[in-house]
């Protein structure tokens, strides 16, 4: 027998005994089978085969907190498939994925089996490959109970509040409301945002532009104004903005400095969870459950031909920025073939993960960079090859040179004012080759000026004087609620997504544009909670409870005290909190139409799905219909309203479905398409630029998002 052999645990069986393999996920176990020999059998526990019972609270609050787990329901015939194996193993290796939820499955698969066969091991790989398999197996150790206990902790808080203060809100408010730790807190953050907005007044103030040219030949370029002497130069209003204009037709222009220097821009570090849900949402307009869900079925395998069937990225809930030296070697060396030595760092790159960070994992990369997009495309689904594309090529990004740009600065005199112009190219390109990073709102155009000497007189072609307001804090998307919950400590890279699912599902946010919009019942839940709970949606309080679970899970912290410290100052505020509330009533918003069945007035209301515009006539009408976002449909004139998919994806369609077909994926807007006149939809480009684009799928023709005209100044 061969040291391989020996090292896979299959020392002292029979040759008819084989070894179980059990994962959470068919299509994981599908992809092992492929990378195995005939010596493994490869089942699936279809996710957790126990859990605390959908019936009753299923804590025994008086006894430690004590949760008392159940067999789910539709897990029987499962169970008994993976007992009967078991039995005939030599040995069980459970290998579900590597956090505490995997650790979890694995603690109650082997409560579950140990009856049958009590030689059971836990292995775990950070991507589904050959050679990572063949490592777990070589390394398999025994389940970690301080990982298990910290996912215990996690699953009674989330039971508790879920079971305790969710039944307040169905009697106060409405029936089918939940309540959560991290949805709460999150809810919280956009309601608390849209106050922030209502309450914003905007302040006016201008800016002066002026275009200039070398005097003795024509090459324009502008120069913003920036002081008057030593002070910054503010303009409040028109009158003040006239008058520095015509301070500044009076004046004699030359150039007081020019400063050129190089800038370097160092790559972003590679992916984690949190910031491949920004990116994605930002670039691909995907949700943070859409990016899971297609970053799940890239790391479970998929068939990419001769290969085979593959892992094509590491795991994805993650924090931590850390990356094998393995990966970081294989990706040098691709670089260094593909654009030469000088796209090669003289060091590896290595990147800090925040504080707090589990390092555990490492960053979501490709499992191999020689897998590249291009080669994988024609085996991946349209979705999947774009959001493979994205981490492919961020995480070759982070392994290469820095890019070098020129950078020109010039500041003009003209009398007592100061004016500055910028330009800047691209000197050496580095990783721009492969992947730019753009914040929202970033320009990454570039310009250049002429060549210009200190000193040298300029000539005044035209002042451009314009008007502006100053702007309330945005709202939340989806990817920078993700973000302000990952920088204030809120949740894990198992939780962002869920959460967000969550507070949209239950109707207390929507979508408006891609921007979270509260509802008046998300208002409302809030607005209880806050005065009742403050705990709970308190942001600080939350993010020591996330550390509190990372202390157990790094054994230096008992769960059962965890809960007890949350749980006493909790109930005490249930009590009141049952005695002070009284019932809220919810009125339906008038909408202002008649109903188009009786003649009554249409009310917007909440629903199981969210909003819709019903009857103020019900029950004795049961009109309704979806709610509309003000753009008529291109093929009959009826409204275009939101619709959800069966696999819960929006979509637009006409409100006279069925006798109209008319459906868009993209939000339609009020401007049309210069070439076939429908709608057009506002997108964002790979490098985070806005523009349109036609959601007719015979036209799909794009028109740049047009920047205002300057006011001129009277």
């Amino acid at each position: 027998m061969g040291p391989t052999e020996r090292a896979l645990g299959v020392v002292g069986q029979s040759v008819s005994q084989r070894n179980l393999v059990i994962v959470e996920s068919p299509t994981k176990a599908r992809t092992l089978k492929k990378l195995l020999d005939r010596r493994f059998r490869v089942l699936a526990s279809m996710g957790h085969v126990r859990d605390l019972p959908k019936s009753k609270l299923g804590v025994d609050v008086d006894n430690g907190f004590a949760p008392h787990y159940i067999v789910i329901k539709g897990k029987g015939p499962i169970l008994k498939e993976l007992r009967e194996a078991a039995k005939d193993a030599h040995t069980v290796y459970l290998a579900p994925d590597p956090d505490r939820e995997g650790e979890a499955i694995s603690w109650h698969l082997a409560t579950l089996l140990n009856g049958v066969n009590p030689n059971i091991r836990r292995i775990e790989f950070h991507e589904v490959t050959r050679d990572a398999v063949r490592r777990a197996l070589q390394h398999p150790r025994d389940i970690d109970q301080h990982r298990v206990a910290a996912q215990q902790a996690r699953r009674v808080l989330d039971r508790l509040v879920g079971y305790k203060l969710s039944p307040l809100l169905w009697r106060k408010v409405r029936g089918g409301l939940s309540a959560g730790r991290v949805q709460s807190v999150a809810l919280r953050l956009v309601c608390d945002r849209e106050r922030e907005i209502e309450a914003f007044t905007p302040q006016e103030y201008w800016t002066v532009t002026a275009r200039l040219t070398p005097v003795d030949h024509d090459a324009p370029f502008e120069a913003r104004l920036v002081s008057r002497g030593d002070a910054k130069v503010e303009i409040p209003d028109g009158a003040t903005a006239r008058r520095v204009v015509q301070e500044l037709e009076a004046a004699a222009y030359r150039v007081a400095e020019v400063r050129r220097r190089d800038q370097q821009r160092h790559p972003a570090p590679p992916f984690i969870t949190s910031t491949l849900q920004q990116e994605a949402n930002r670039r691909l307009g995907y949700s943070a459950s859409r990016t899971m869900s297609l970053a799940q079925q890239l790391y479970e395998g998929l068939d990419v031909g001769d290969e085979g069937t593959v892992g094509l990225i590491t795991y994805m809930r993650t924090d931590s920025v850390r990356v094998a030296a393995s990966a970081q070697e294989e990706a040098r060396a691709f670089v260094r073939e593909r654009w030469g030595e000088a796209y090669v760092p003289a060091q590896p790159r290595r990147y800090a993960s925040r504080r707090g960070a589990q390092d555990a994992h490492e960053a979501i990369r490709p499992t191999s960079v020689y897998r590249t997009p291009e080669k994988v495309k024609p085996y991946l689904r349209p979705d999947q090859y774009k959001l493979y594309r994205l981490i492919w090529e961020r995480f070759v990004a982070s392994q290469m040179s820095s890019a070098v740009l020129d950078t020109l600065s010039v500041d003009v005199e003209a009398g007592e004012y100061r004016l500055r112009a910028t330009g800047q190219r691209v000197k050496f390109p580095g990783f721009f080759v492969v992947y730019r990073e753009v914040a929202d709102g970033e320009e990454t155009a570039e310009g250049w000026l002429p060549e210009l000497a200190v000193g040298e007189p300029l000539r005044l072609v035209a002042l451009l004087p314009q008007q502006h307001f100053t702007q309330p804090p945005p709202r939340y998307t989806e990817a920078t609620l993700v973000r302000a919950l990952e920088e204030k400590g809120i949740g894990r890279p198992s939780t962002y997504a869920p959460t967000l699912e969550t507070i949209k599902k239950r109707g207390y946010v929507r979508s408006v544009d891609r921007r979270l919009v509260p509802t008046e019942l998300g208002r409302l839940v809030n607005d209880l909670l806050t005065e009742h709970f403050p705990e709970i949606v308190d942001v600080r309080f939350t993010a020591h409870l996330e550390e509190d679970l990372d202390r157990v899970e790094e054994g230096q912290a008992d769960w059962v005290d965890v809960v007890r410290e949350f749980y006493e100052p909790f109930e005490r505020d249930l009590r009141r909190a049952e005695a002070l509330i009284e019932e809220l009533e919810m009125k339906p918003e008038p909408t202002g139409e008649a109903c188009p069945a009786c003649g009554r007035e249409l009310v917007r209301k909440q629903g199981r799905f969210g909003e819709f515009i019903a009857c103020s006539g019900y029950p004795e009408c049961t009109y309704t219909r979806p709610v509309g976002i003000g753009v008529p449909c291109p093929k009959c004139g009826g409204e275009v309203v939101e619709r959800r998919s069966r696999r819960g994806r929006i979509f637009y369609g006409c409100a006279n479905y069925p006798t109209c077909d008319f459906t868009a994926w993209d939000r339609p807007t009020e401007r049309r398409c210069g070439t076939c006149g429908y709608p057009m939809a506002l997108r964002r480009s790979r490098r985070g630029e806005a523009y349109y684009r036609c959601v007719n799928p015979a036209c799909k023709a794009t028109e740049p998002q047009a920047k205002p005209e300057p006011v001129a100044a009277r």
